[in-house]
């Protein structure tokens, strides 16, 4: 079985506390999230937030920048 790619997300609070990260699979659908997020949320107010989308930092810089370079070198070839 292939290593399934999976994403971290976390949420930092306006007063610089966070939730998470959570890994979660790069499969998982977005009420997943919403109910584990939710979960943890801090109750009675409402919270604007920014959300960055990132690879997990499981995968090493080497990995990634030869899977850029791979990436790379396909799209020279066509």
């Amino acid at each position: 079985m292939p290593d399934e790619e999976l994403i971290d997300i976390k949420f930092r609070l306006y007063d610089g506390s966070d939730i998470g990260p959570f890994r979660y699979s790069s499969a998982s659908t977005v009420d997943m999230l919403k109910q584990r997020i939710v979960s943890d949320w801090p109750k009675g107010g409402v919270i604007i937030m920014h959300v960055v989308v990132q690879p997990s930092l499981a995968k090493t810089k080497t990995e990634y920048s030869l899977q850029l370079d791979d990436n790379i070198n396909g799209l020279l070839e066509l």
